[in-house]
C-alpha cells in the first residue's frame, strides 16, 4: 500500500532512472494524454510531495501521478520482461536509451505546467519526507478540529502528508490510544501532538529506504504492532489484536494498550 515512505522510495528510483537523460520514448495511456508527446525531453527530477509524484521534465512541465491504493511505477532495462500486471493496467511509458519507467494502474496521470504544481499539490500540509517538514505547524493541524477521531485527523493530508492507514494504525498504538479517540480527548495536547507528529516523521523517514518496519523487531511476522494483525496477540500485552473499518478502511487496535471509544 503506498504511503510516504514508499512515494519516497518510488521517486528516488525513477530519478535516478530518468533524471538527465532524454526521453526517447512517450506513451501516456489516458484519454486526455493521448496526443501528448514527451520524447525529446529531458527529465530535471522526480519528487516526491506526500504521495504525489511530480516528474519535472525540460519545457516546465510536469507529470503528475497518484498511486492511490494499487498503482505503482516499475523500472526495467532494455529487453527484460515488464512485470507489474497486465499490458491493459499500463497508464504510461518513459523510456531512456537506458531504462524503461511503466506506470500501471495510475488513478491520476495528468500533465500540467511546473509553475502550476501548486494547483495539485498545495493543499498538502507539511510533508513528513520533505523539505517543507514543519512539526510544529502539523501539531497545529491537526488540534484544528477537537472533535475529530484522531485516526481520520492523522489520514488527513491537509494536516500532514504522507501518513496512510499503515501508518495511522501504528502511530495510535504508539500513542496508547484507539484510533476513534477525538483529538481533543488525548491528555496535555500541547505536548503529545508535537511528540506525535515527531514520530510520525522519525517512523517515516526509517522506513523510506527498507522493508517497512515500526517495531524494531528482525522476527518474520512482528515487523508491525497492529495493522494486518487481527486476532493475533499484540506484541506488548499478548490481547489479541481487533479491527473494525474507519471511514471505510480496516483499521487494528490493541484493547488492552490503547484507551479510548471504539467506533
Amino acid at each position: 500500500m503506498p504511503e510516504g515512505d514508499s512515494i519516497w522510495r518510488a521517486a528516488t528510483r525513477l530519478h535516478a532512472a530518468l533524471a538527465g537523460r532524454e526521453l526517447v520514448r512517450s506513451d501516456l495511456r489516458v484519454p486526455r494524454l493521448a496526443t501528448a508527446d514527451l520524447t525529446g525531453r529531458a527529465t530535471l527530477a522526480v519528487v516526491p510531495r506526500g504521495k504525489h509524484l511530480l516528474h519535472r521534465i525540460e519545457g516546465g512541465l510536469t507529470l503528475h501521478s497518484h498511486l492511490r491504493m494499487d498503482g505503482s511505477w516499475r523500472v526495467f532495462a532494455p529487453g527484460e520482461r515488464w512485470r507489474g500486471g497486465p499490458d491493459y493496467e499500463i497508464r504510461a511509458v518513459l523510456a531512456t536509451a537506458d531504462l524503461t519507467a511503466v506506470g500501471y494502474r495510475l488513478p491520476v496521470l495528468e500533465l500540467l505546467r511546473t509553475a502550476e504544481e501548486e494547483h495539485v499539490v498545495g493543499h498538502l500540509g507539511p510533508d513528513l519526507l520533505g523539505p517543507d517538514w514543519d512539526p510544529a505547524r502539523a501539531a497545529r493541524n491537526l488540534l484544528a478540529d477537537p472533535a475529530r477521531p484522531l485516526g481520520e485527523a492523522l489520514l488527513d493530508q491537509r494536516n500532514l502528508a504522507g501518513i496512510g492507514n499503515i501508518f495511522k494504525a501504528e502511530l495510535c498504538f504508539l500513542a496508547q490510544v484507539t484510533p476513534w479517540t477525538p483529538v481533543g480527548d488525548l491528555p496535555d495536547p500541547e505536548r503529545t501532538f508535537p511528540r506525535l507528529a515527531a514520530a510520525a516523521h522519525r517512523l517515516l523517514d526509517a522506513n523510506k529506504d527498507r522493508h517497512r518496519n515500526t517495531t524494531g523487531s528482525p522476527r518474520r511476522g512482528q515487523d508491525l504492532f497492529v495493522y494486518g494483525r487481527v486476532r493475533r496477540p499484540c506484541l506488548r500485552c499478548g490481547t489479541p489484536i481487533r479491527e473494525a473499518p474507519q471511514d471505510g478502511r480496516p483499521t487494528y487496535w490493541c484493547p488492552r494498550c490503547q484507551s479510548g471509544p471504539t467506533r
